[in-house]
């Protein structure tokens, strides 16, 4: 598998991951936590096999496990979102709490039904709190998404929104071992735009699964999103991703990866919540060093 070849190169041993190793059951704690949540993240491919990373919102309860390999999520990807037309394959899911900077992640297969997604689940298993910019829930928005717009290249605008994030995720996919949705947090200017199509990320150092680099070590196919927190936009990113082992002199980082976009979409006012930034990550590594362009 890609996360084994990936943690021997970075001199960790498959056995010193202790309890942080994935289960297919949602243990009770798991089940309360999710049930708790406003809004998932989810990656998957749309119908032409293009990986997407978008997210899904409702009120407390929306999600919910029927049992413990079962999650049922009131909610599907609306009209303009990259997976309007998800009906079923392979998922990941990340449900993030970002007052308590607690998450979990959740892979399996998804089914959709009745305006609902029911989720089979194959691994669940919690991440540590680093790297998580926390945020109070300070409002919703009754309208429905706005414009959308796609491209085959990053606009001025979507540059600097991406440059100035401080919070990204990223979904990516092994060929007959699953989906995978992650997380990535960092200081404002963590994510390099290199140009209108690429852009580069430091990889800190985080629990040694390497469930994301795993994955890109077999199937380069990666899915970006980028939320504005203060005003509900979602610009969703599909393309390719390498990592490069060699950081420079970029600060914590033990790699970067690479992405170069293929397609973006930019839905504006996709989000009803509204969220209001609290304080950064106290394991934010400082933004400074250069990034060499390949």
């Amino acid at each position: 598998m890609g996360e084994v070849a990936v943690q021997r190169r970075a001199g960790v041993h498959a056995e010193k991951l202790g309890s942080a190793g994935a289960k297919a059951e949602v243990p009770a704690v798991a089940a309360e936590f999710l049930r708790r949540q406003r809004m998932l993240v989810i990656g998957a491919d749309d119908r032409d096999g293009r990986l997407w990373a978008t997210f899904l919102t409702g009120d407390e309860g929306f999600a919910e496990a029927a049992d413990e390999r079962t999650l049922v999520i009131g909610a599907v990807p609306g009209d303009g979102d990259p997976l309007a037309g998800l009906e079923e394959g392979e998922i990941g899911m990340l449900a993030i709490e970002f007052g308590s900077r607690r998450r979990m992640r959740v892979n399996g297969t998804v089914l959709r039904t009745d305006g609902r997604l029911v989720v089979r689940t194959e691994q669940t298993y919690a991440n540590c709190p680093k790297y998580i910019q926390t945020r109070d829930l300070s409002g919703e928005s009754g309208g429905p998404p706005g414009e959308v717009s796609t491209t085959e290249t990053l606009t001025g605008g979507q540059r600097a929104w991406i440059g100035g994030a401080d919070t990204f995720f990223v979904a990516t996919r092994a060929p007959g071992l699953g989906a995978d949705l992650s997380h990535r947090g960092g200081n404002p200017g963590f994510v390099r735009v290199l140009d209108e199509r690429r852009l580069v990320w430091p990889d800190y150092v985080g629990n040694s699964m390497y469930m994301t680099l795993g994955n890109l070590e077999l199937d380069d196919s990666c899915g970006l999103l980028f939320l504005d927190w203060e005003n509900g936009d979602a610009l969703h990113l599909s393309g390719r991703a390498r990592v490069d082992w060699d950081p420079g002199d970029v600060p914590g980082a033990q790699r970067l990866v690479e992405f170069e976009v293929d397609r973006a979409v930019h839905v504006r006012g996709a989000s009803p919540l509204r969220w209001r930034f609290d304080r950064y990550s106290r394991f934010n590594p400082p933004v400074t060093g250069s990034v060499r362009i390949t």
